[in-house]
């Protein structure tokens, strides 16, 4: 790293300055590796360290001047309030600074609205922790981003990830945090971006590689006019930021992870890959460990380098934190054999919330594919989740439709290595089989549970129930009760589901053999 700005001192000197501003407020100062902001009343300044990485290069004026503009321009096409311009900090005739064009400009500052840092995702997980609504609107918008992305095709997939691969553990190898470690995760990011290297290009040659955010995690999302808001994508090198967008969303996964969130980080996933419907998003979760792994790496490297500019003892702490978000990737690329879990039972019973408490601990992280027949049936309908079907999208032949469907994308991604399960009535004897022989056929093992409760207890549950793309009725589920689901075979757990939901989910996952495990997060 280089760095030094002497004229750049005067600046910093001159934004911690309350005179600086009008009304003389407080200021508040917050720095990262490249940037240094300082609030004051209703407006966030923000200007770029005079500093030179191998990936960053701030060192000269002009070089921080394109930065600022850039990051104006790159946030607001991703839609954020935040950015209100590009501004100069000028030294008039008398030798003193100020915001504005009469005089030689020294510095440019990127001109922000301020926001309450209670609103940041990091600090949101850190104190309450990230809800499943709030994670599935964050899903919802990080897909729209990508979905607006300027598209490039003709590049590769792999061969920038093997590249950086090779460039993170040269630079971790430099940075005085050697250990073993370092050397299983060099092998195995290297390993795994040659074995991938088909899927990864073929994303690329079909339009998934994108200028993305590039620096998705959960500090650079605030909670803005009550909606997720990302704000600070890389602005420095286009490079970085043009990438395959699950490797962009993998920085979200990855971090929520760490933040111990790892319920929310499934439902992310799930909602993102429902929201794409992209049978290549799909295929593409092949790759998902590596992307975890490299965004670990990355972070591990960041946090490396930040290292290098501190006292010895803030070094010490940082190198270890560093160390942890070694270990995260070596986590994320272990290998755990996929299941299929089959969740059944008539409407009422709590499919689906179970489904989606027992998805985070199944397999690869950030957890199992929840694949859903209400959810595919509007789909296939081409109207919104939460809009009632007619009597017709429940026919024999239209449900045999919707079971085809989940079964086709149960398949694809049991052949990437991520577990799934499949949530669905299962009240037919001919579906529950089917089922079983798709996890015979791809060699997965299977898990069968058939939940049933009390009919009274049923019918008040559908009654209640609002906000949920599930169009059953207390008729419906009377319907139900008058059906016989047949015999059950001894891959099927028949469940009480009639109590709490910690107590289902404790026996499902003891039929299942899931554990509720996570591993330490460092703090920052």
């Amino acid at each position: 790293m280089v760095s030094g700005d002497r004229e750049q001192q005067d600046v910093i000197a001159f934004l911690g300055d309350p005179a600086s501003y009008s009304g003389g407020q407080r200021i508040d100062r917050f720095e990262t590796h490249g940037n240094l902001v300082f609030l004051a009343g209703g407006d966030a300044w923000k200007i770029k360290r005079a500093v030179k990485f191998p990936y960053m290069d701030f060192s000269t004026l002009a070089k921080r001047h394109a930065a600022c503009i850039r990051e104006v321009e790159i946030n607001r096409r991703f839609g954020s309030a935040l950015y209100l311009g590009c501004v100069p900090i000028v030294r008039s005739r008398d030798g003193t600074l100020a915001f504005g064009s009469d005089g030689d400009v020294v510095e440019w500052a990127v001109h922000m609205r301020r926001f309450d840092q209670s609103a940041l995702l990091s600090n949101v997980a850190r104190t309450t922790g990230i809800s499943c609504d709030l994670a599935r609107e964050l899903a919802d918008v990080v897909h729209e981003a990508h979905d607006r992305a300027e598209r490039f095709s003709g590049t590769s997939g792999a061969a920038p990830l093997r590249e950086l691969a090779a460039s993170i553990s040269t630079r971790l190898s430099k940075s005085g945090i050697a250990c073993l470690e370092l050397e299983q995760l060099a092998r195995g990011l290297s390993d795994r971006s040659k074995t991938w290297a088909a899927t990864l290009d073929e994303r690329a040659a079909t339009g998934f590689v994108r200028r993305c955010h590039g620096d998705l995690h959960l500090a650079n999302i605030v909670m803005w006019n009550g909606r997720p808001a990302l704000y600070d994508a890389i602005e420095f090198d286009e490079a970085v930021a043009t990438i395959d967008t699950l490797y962009d969303l993998a920085f979200l996964l990855m971090d929520l992870d760490r933040h111990d969130q790892r319920p929310a980080a499934n439902v992310v996933l799930n909602r993102y890959l429902w929201r794409s419907q992209n049978p290549l998003d799909l295929r593409g979760l092949v790759a998902l460990p590596l992307f975890l792994a490299l965004r670990a790496a990355v972070r591990a490297m960041v946090t490396a380098d930040r290292a290098g500019q501190e006292s010895r003892e803030a070094r010490e702490t940082d190198l270890e934190k560093a160390r942890h978000y070694l270990r995260v990737a070596l986590h994320f690329l272990a290998v755990l054999p996929p299941q299929l879990v089959a969740m059944g039972g008539f409407s009422g019973t709590g499919k689906t919330t179970l489904a989606a408490s027992l998805a985070p601990w199944l397999g690869q992280a950030p957890g199992a594919i929840h694949l859903r027949t209400d959810l595919e049936r509007k789909r296939l309908a081409g109207v919104g989740e939460l809009d009632r079907l007619p009597e017709s999208a429940y026919s024999r032949e239209a449900r045999k439709r919707v079971y085809d469907v989940l079964y086709e994308k149960a398949r694809s991604v049991l052949a990437t290595g991520h577990s799934v399960i499949v949530d669905a009535v299962f009240a037919e004897q001919d579906a529950r089989q089917t089922i079983q022989a798709l996890a015979r056929d791809v060699g997965a093992p299977f898990h069968g549970i058939w939940l049933h409760a009390d009919p009274e207890k049923l019918l008040g549950r559908v009654a209640v129930r609002r906000n949920d793309a599930s169009d059953a009725t207390p008729e419906v589920v009377r319907g139900q009760l008058q059906s016989d689901p047949g015999p059950f075979s001894a891959e099927w757990t028949a469940l009480d589901a009639g109590g709490t939901l910690a107590k289902t989910l404790g026996r499902a996952r003891a039929a299942i053999g899931v554990a509720n495990t996570s591993f330490e997060s460092p703090t920052e």
